[in-house]
Protein backbone atom coordinates (compact mmCIF):
# COMPACT_ATOMS: atom_id res chain seq x y z
CA UNK A 1 0.00 0.00 0.00
CA UNK A 2 1.27 3.09 -0.94
CA UNK A 3 2.26 5.81 2.32
CA UNK A 4 -0.05 8.25 1.33
CA UNK A 5 -3.20 5.46 1.89
CA UNK A 6 -3.40 6.25 5.46
CA UNK A 7 -4.00 9.97 5.62
CA UNK A 8 -3.06 11.27 8.94
CA UNK A 9 -5.72 13.55 11.07
CA UNK A 10 -4.05 17.06 12.07
CA UNK A 11 -2.94 16.36 15.72
CA UNK A 12 -3.65 20.32 16.21
CA UNK A 13 -7.41 18.57 15.42
CA UNK A 14 -7.43 15.93 17.32
CA UNK A 15 -9.34 16.40 20.77
CA UNK A 16 -7.14 15.74 24.08
CA UNK A 17 -6.13 11.97 25.16
CA UNK A 18 -9.59 11.50 27.78
CA UNK A 19 -10.63 8.10 26.61
CA UNK A 20 -13.73 5.85 28.14
CA UNK A 21 -11.73 2.30 29.28
CA UNK A 22 -13.76 -0.37 28.96
CA UNK A 23 -15.21 -1.49 32.54
CA UNK A 24 -17.03 -4.58 31.76
CA UNK A 25 -15.11 -7.57 32.86
CA UNK A 26 -18.05 -9.47 30.79
CA UNK A 27 -17.58 -7.50 27.47
CA UNK A 28 -13.69 -8.19 28.23
CA UNK A 29 -14.08 -11.57 28.15
CA UNK A 30 -16.18 -11.74 25.66
CA UNK A 31 -13.86 -9.74 23.22
CA UNK A 32 -10.46 -11.84 24.62
CA UNK A 33 -12.66 -14.67 23.28
CA UNK A 34 -13.18 -13.09 20.14
CA UNK A 35 -9.74 -13.25 19.06
CA UNK A 36 -9.71 -17.10 19.12
CA UNK A 37 -7.29 -19.84 20.75
CA UNK A 38 -4.16 -17.25 20.86
CA UNK A 39 -2.40 -19.22 23.45
CA UNK A 40 0.91 -19.91 20.97
CA UNK A 41 0.16 -16.34 19.37
CA UNK A 42 1.82 -13.04 19.74
CA UNK A 43 -1.21 -9.91 20.36
CA UNK A 44 -0.70 -6.45 20.04
CA UNK A 45 -3.24 -4.57 22.22
CA UNK A 46 -3.87 -1.15 20.69
CA UNK A 47 -4.64 1.56 23.70
CA UNK A 48 -4.63 -0.58 26.64
CA UNK A 49 -5.38 1.73 28.73
CA UNK A 50 -5.90 0.89 32.58
CA UNK A 51 -5.34 -2.42 31.35
CA UNK A 52 -8.96 -4.29 31.56
CA UNK A 53 -8.08 -6.51 28.25
CA UNK A 54 -4.36 -6.58 28.98
CA UNK A 55 -5.30 -8.52 32.65
CA UNK A 56 -7.17 -11.35 30.97
CA UNK A 57 -4.45 -11.19 27.60
CA UNK A 58 -1.29 -11.62 29.60
CA UNK A 59 -2.29 -14.94 31.31
CA UNK A 60 -3.21 -16.50 27.89
CA UNK A 61 -1.09 -15.68 25.60
CA UNK A 62 2.52 -16.06 24.67
CA UNK A 63 3.57 -13.01 23.68
CA UNK A 64 1.33 -9.51 24.50
CA UNK A 65 2.88 -6.27 22.79
CA UNK A 66 0.60 -3.23 24.24
CA UNK A 67 1.05 0.20 22.58
CA UNK A 68 0.02 2.89 24.83
CA UNK A 69 0.42 6.77 23.78
CA UNK A 70 -0.53 8.17 27.22
CA UNK A 71 2.90 8.25 29.20
CA UNK A 72 1.14 8.11 32.53
CA UNK A 73 -1.08 4.96 31.71
CA UNK A 74 1.70 3.45 30.19
CA UNK A 75 4.10 4.31 33.53
CA UNK A 76 1.52 2.68 35.43
CA UNK A 77 1.31 -0.55 33.19
CA UNK A 78 4.98 -1.28 33.39
CA UNK A 79 4.99 -1.37 36.83
CA UNK A 80 1.42 -3.75 36.90
CA UNK A 81 3.02 -6.18 34.66
CA UNK A 82 6.58 -5.56 35.82
CA UNK A 83 5.85 -9.48 36.76
CA UNK A 84 4.99 -11.08 33.27
CA UNK A 85 7.60 -11.84 30.86
CA UNK A 86 5.32 -12.29 28.38
CA UNK A 87 4.15 -8.49 28.52
CA UNK A 88 6.13 -5.24 26.31
CA UNK A 89 4.46 -2.60 27.38
CA UNK A 90 5.24 0.42 24.22
CA UNK A 91 4.61 3.84 25.05
CA UNK A 92 4.41 5.14 21.67
CA UNK A 93 1.31 6.20 18.92
CA UNK A 94 0.26 3.34 16.70
CA UNK A 95 0.20 5.27 13.73
CA UNK A 96 3.70 5.72 13.93
CA UNK A 97 5.00 2.13 15.67
CA UNK A 98 6.74 0.54 13.27
CA UNK A 99 5.74 -2.75 12.73
CA UNK A 100 8.54 -4.32 10.59
CA UNK A 101 10.89 -3.13 14.00
CA UNK A 102 8.04 -5.28 15.86
CA UNK A 103 7.31 -8.34 13.83
CA UNK A 104 9.76 -8.60 11.09
CA UNK A 105 13.68 -10.34 10.96
CA UNK A 106 15.62 -9.68 14.24
CA UNK A 107 19.70 -8.84 13.67
CA UNK A 108 21.61 -12.24 13.65
CA UNK A 109 18.46 -14.42 13.62
CA UNK A 110 18.14 -15.02 9.65
CA UNK A 111 20.60 -16.99 8.04
CA UNK A 112 21.91 -16.11 4.44
CA UNK A 113 19.32 -17.83 2.18
CA UNK A 114 16.72 -18.57 3.83
CA UNK A 115 13.36 -16.09 3.48
CA UNK A 116 11.76 -14.94 6.57
CA UNK A 117 8.38 -15.69 7.46
CA UNK A 118 6.93 -13.11 8.72
CA UNK A 119 5.49 -13.72 12.84
CA UNK A 120 1.99 -13.31 12.21
CA UNK A 121 -0.10 -11.54 15.45
CA UNK A 122 -3.70 -11.14 16.45
CA UNK A 123 -5.03 -7.29 17.14
CA UNK A 124 -7.08 -6.31 19.97
CA UNK A 125 -8.18 -2.90 20.76
CA UNK A 126 -10.20 0.11 21.96
CA UNK A 127 -9.85 2.69 18.68
CA UNK A 128 -10.44 6.24 19.80
CA UNK A 129 -13.48 7.17 17.40
CA UNK A 130 -11.78 10.11 15.57
CA UNK A 131 -8.80 7.86 14.31
CA UNK A 132 -10.61 4.49 13.67
CA UNK A 133 -10.03 4.48 9.65
CA UNK A 134 -6.51 5.98 10.16
CA UNK A 135 -5.57 2.99 12.17
CA UNK A 136 -7.20 0.37 10.51
CA UNK A 137 -5.85 1.85 6.63
CA UNK A 138 -2.25 1.92 9.05
CA UNK A 139 -3.18 -2.38 10.13
CA UNK A 140 -4.60 -3.00 6.46
CA UNK A 141 -0.83 -1.34 5.14
CA UNK A 142 1.09 -3.90 7.49
CA UNK A 143 -1.20 -6.96 7.02
CA UNK A 144 1.51 -9.19 6.27
CA UNK A 145 2.27 -9.64 9.86
CA UNK A 146 -1.72 -9.40 11.41
CA UNK A 147 -4.16 -12.80 10.98
CA UNK A 148 -7.12 -11.21 12.94
CA UNK A 149 -8.81 -7.83 14.48
CA UNK A 150 -10.80 -7.61 17.32
CA UNK A 151 -11.42 -3.82 17.77
CA UNK A 152 -14.06 -1.88 19.56
CA UNK A 153 -15.50 0.84 17.69
CA UNK A 154 -18.26 3.56 17.57
CA UNK A 155 -21.63 1.61 16.62
CA UNK A 156 -21.74 4.15 13.37
CA UNK A 157 -18.46 2.98 12.05
CA UNK A 158 -18.77 -0.65 12.91
CA UNK A 159 -21.86 -0.33 10.66
CA UNK A 160 -20.03 1.42 8.42
CA UNK A 161 -17.30 -0.95 8.11
CA UNK A 162 -19.65 -3.97 7.73
CA UNK A 163 -22.16 -2.32 5.41
CA UNK A 164 -22.75 -4.03 2.23
CA UNK A 165 -23.21 -2.48 -1.26
CA UNK A 166 -25.91 -0.72 -1.96
CA UNK A 167 -26.97 0.81 1.35
CA UNK A 168 -26.36 4.14 2.30
CA UNK A 169 -23.88 3.21 4.90
CA UNK A 170 -21.98 1.85 2.34
CA UNK A 171 -18.82 4.11 1.37
CA UNK A 172 -15.08 4.56 1.21
CA UNK A 173 -14.38 2.76 4.58
CA UNK A 174 -16.52 -0.06 4.04
CA UNK A 175 -15.15 -0.83 0.36
CA UNK A 176 -11.48 -0.72 1.61
CA UNK A 177 -12.21 -2.72 4.90
CA UNK A 178 -13.87 -5.57 2.91
CA UNK A 179 -10.68 -4.92 0.25
CA UNK A 180 -8.06 -6.81 2.83
CA UNK A 181 -10.36 -8.31 5.26
CA UNK A 182 -13.67 -10.66 5.62
CA UNK A 183 -15.73 -8.43 8.77
CA UNK A 184 -18.13 -9.50 11.04
CA UNK A 185 -20.06 -7.47 13.69
CA UNK A 186 -19.85 -9.78 17.06
CA UNK A 187 -21.73 -7.44 19.79
CA UNK A 188 -23.02 -4.17 20.91
CA UNK A 189 -22.04 -2.39 23.82
CA UNK A 190 -23.82 0.11 26.00
CA UNK A 191 -21.72 3.00 27.33
CA UNK A 192 -22.15 1.91 31.10
CA UNK A 193 -19.65 -0.99 29.73
CA UNK A 194 -17.23 2.16 29.88
CA UNK A 195 -15.81 4.52 32.27
CA UNK A 196 -16.51 7.45 31.57
CA UNK A 197 -19.47 6.18 29.66
CA UNK A 198 -19.80 7.79 25.92
CA UNK A 199 -22.57 9.55 24.37
CA UNK A 200 -22.88 7.37 22.26
CA UNK A 201 -22.63 2.91 22.10
CA UNK A 202 -19.81 0.92 20.89
CA UNK A 203 -19.66 -2.33 18.62
CA UNK A 204 -17.36 -4.65 18.50
CA UNK A 205 -16.06 -6.07 15.34
CA UNK A 206 -13.74 -9.10 13.98
CA UNK A 207 -11.58 -8.55 10.69
CA UNK A 208 -9.83 -11.52 9.05
CA UNK A 209 -6.66 -10.80 7.32
CA UNK A 210 -8.18 -12.02 3.57
CA UNK A 211 -6.90 -9.58 0.57
CA UNK A 212 -8.90 -9.52 -2.43
CA UNK A 213 -6.75 -8.03 -4.87
CA UNK A 214 -5.10 -10.73 -6.36
CA UNK A 215 -8.75 -12.83 -6.96
CA UNK A 216 -10.31 -9.23 -7.88
CA UNK A 217 -6.82 -8.76 -10.58
CA UNK A 218 -6.47 -5.10 -9.43
CA UNK A 219 -2.95 -3.64 -8.69
CA UNK A 220 -3.40 -2.22 -4.54
CA UNK A 221 -2.06 1.36 -5.12
CA UNK A 222 -3.88 2.31 -7.98
CA UNK A 223 -7.05 0.57 -7.36
CA UNK A 224 -7.40 2.19 -3.41
CA UNK A 225 -7.00 5.04 -5.38
CA UNK A 226 -9.62 4.58 -8.01
CA UNK A 227 -12.13 3.90 -4.92
CA UNK A 228 -11.22 6.96 -3.43
CA UNK A 229 -11.89 8.86 -6.66
CA UNK A 230 -15.19 6.93 -6.97
CA UNK A 231 -16.18 7.83 -3.27
CA UNK A 232 -15.08 11.45 -3.41
CA UNK A 233 -18.05 13.14 -3.43
CA UNK A 234 -20.96 10.72 -1.86
CA UNK A 235 -23.74 12.72 -3.31
CA UNK A 236 -22.09 12.95 -6.90
CA UNK A 237 -22.87 10.20 -9.30
CA UNK A 238 -20.44 7.47 -10.50
CA UNK A 239 -19.83 9.65 -13.65
CA UNK A 240 -19.64 12.86 -11.82
CA UNK A 241 -16.80 11.44 -9.70
CA UNK A 242 -14.66 9.70 -12.13
CA UNK A 243 -15.16 12.18 -14.82
CA UNK A 244 -12.69 13.79 -13.17
CA UNK A 245 -9.64 11.88 -13.65
CA UNK A 246 -10.95 10.08 -17.03
CA UNK A 247 -11.97 11.29 -20.64
CA UNK A 248 -15.30 11.10 -21.17
CA UNK A 249 -15.24 8.43 -24.35
CA UNK A 250 -13.23 6.45 -22.10
CA UNK A 251 -15.49 6.64 -19.49
CA UNK A 252 -18.15 5.43 -21.43
CA UNK A 253 -16.87 3.11 -22.87
CA UNK A 254 -15.57 1.33 -19.81
CA UNK A 255 -19.15 1.74 -18.38
CA UNK A 256 -20.93 0.33 -21.70
CA UNK A 257 -18.84 -2.66 -21.10
CA UNK A 258 -19.20 -3.38 -17.71
CA UNK A 259 -22.81 -3.18 -17.85
CA UNK A 260 -22.66 0.20 -15.16
CA UNK A 261 -25.18 2.94 -15.50
CA UNK A 262 -23.25 6.32 -15.61
CA UNK A 263 -26.27 7.66 -13.10
CA UNK A 264 -25.56 5.41 -10.35
CA UNK A 265 -23.30 6.02 -7.03
CA UNK A 266 -20.42 4.33 -6.38
CA UNK A 267 -22.15 2.86 -3.56
CA UNK A 268 -24.35 0.48 -5.74
CA UNK A 269 -20.83 -1.15 -6.95
CA UNK A 270 -19.58 -3.89 -5.18
CA UNK A 271 -16.02 -4.74 -4.92
CA UNK A 272 -16.09 -7.43 -7.82
CA UNK A 273 -18.27 -3.97 -10.36
CA UNK A 274 -15.28 -1.95 -9.46
CA UNK A 275 -12.67 -3.77 -10.10
CA UNK A 276 -14.20 -4.55 -13.51
CA UNK A 277 -15.01 -1.35 -14.06
CA UNK A 278 -11.32 -0.34 -13.03
CA UNK A 279 -9.49 -2.77 -14.91
CA UNK A 280 -11.86 -1.40 -18.60
CA UNK A 281 -10.35 2.12 -17.51
CA UNK A 282 -7.15 0.41 -17.71
CA UNK A 283 -7.19 0.58 -21.55
CA UNK A 284 -8.91 4.18 -21.48
CA UNK A 285 -6.87 7.60 -21.97
CA UNK A 286 -6.45 9.18 -18.58
CA UNK A 287 -6.98 13.26 -18.61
Amino acid sequence: MTKGLAERVNRKDRPKLGQHFLADPSAAAQIVDALGGASEETVLEIGPGRGVLTSLLAKRVRRLIAIEIDRVLAAQLRMKFALYPNVEIIEGDILAIDFHTLFGPKPGTSRPGLAHIPERARVVGNLPYYITSDILLRLFEFRQYLETIVIMVQREVADRVAASPGGSQYGLLSATAQLYANVEQLFTLPPEAFSPPPRVHSAVLRLTIAPRLETLGVPEGAFVGFLKTSFGQKRKTLWNNLKLEYAPEALRTALSKTGIKPNVRAEALSLEKSAALFRALSDGARR
